[in-house]
């Protein structure tokens, strides 16, 4: 009887201590839920006293269709039926050629690297321009940053080719002089 009594207490014991548990989670459970519930309440209020006092945004007008707009009607998101500026810039370049156009043959090494004439960009190579006679700066722009700078005086009915190897802005390697 005695045992029955002492296993019984100590069931009694681990069972009070698991009650005592659960009710203090359920009790913090409670007072984590009312200050969450407090400071939604607060913010909701401050916000809807700032909201309240404010005047409603005017928003600006802008043209459905046509520049500056694209088919969802953002201003922000530009997307332009025209062609590129490479290609409007090289064909502006040709239409100027006369009638005694030069042909420049333009390559670089790297391939593929940007060509802007005069400032403006025409294309990448390999690229064969048709233009006027004239001086022109060449410069040629690789993906890695690499360039290469010329400048071509072409006559009438003149076809130059230009080769540029395109030097590396910055060294491919540093190393270290110990004096």
């Amino acid at each position: 009887m005695l045992s029955l009594r002492m296993w019984v207490s100590k069931k009694l014991v681990v069972l009070v201590a698991v009650a005592t548990l659960i009710l203090l989670c359920s009790a913090m459970d409670a007072t984590i839920h009312a200050q969450a519930v407090a400071e939604t309440a607060g913010a909701n209020s401050v916000s809807a006293g700032v909201t309240s006092s404010m005047k409603s945004p005017t928003m600006p007008k802008v043209p459905a269709a046509g520049a500056g707009s694209s088919a969802s009607g953002s201003p922000h998101l530009i997307a332009s039926g025209a062609p590129p500026a490479e290609e409007t810039n090289r064909k502006a370049l040709e239409s100027s050629a006369g009638k005694d156009p030069g042909k420049l043959l333009l390559r670089a090494t790297p391939v593929e690297a940007q060509i802007w004439v005069n400032g403006k960009i025409v294309g990448k190579t390999p690229l064969l321009l048709v233009v006027a006679p004239g001086k022109y700066q060449i410069e040629m722009r690789g993906s890695r940053g690499q360039t290469g700078k010329r400048s071509v005086d072409l006559l009438p009915h003149e076809t130059r080719e230009l080769a540029v190897k395109l030097d590396q802005l910055y060294p491919g390697r540093v190393t270290a002089v110990v004096h």
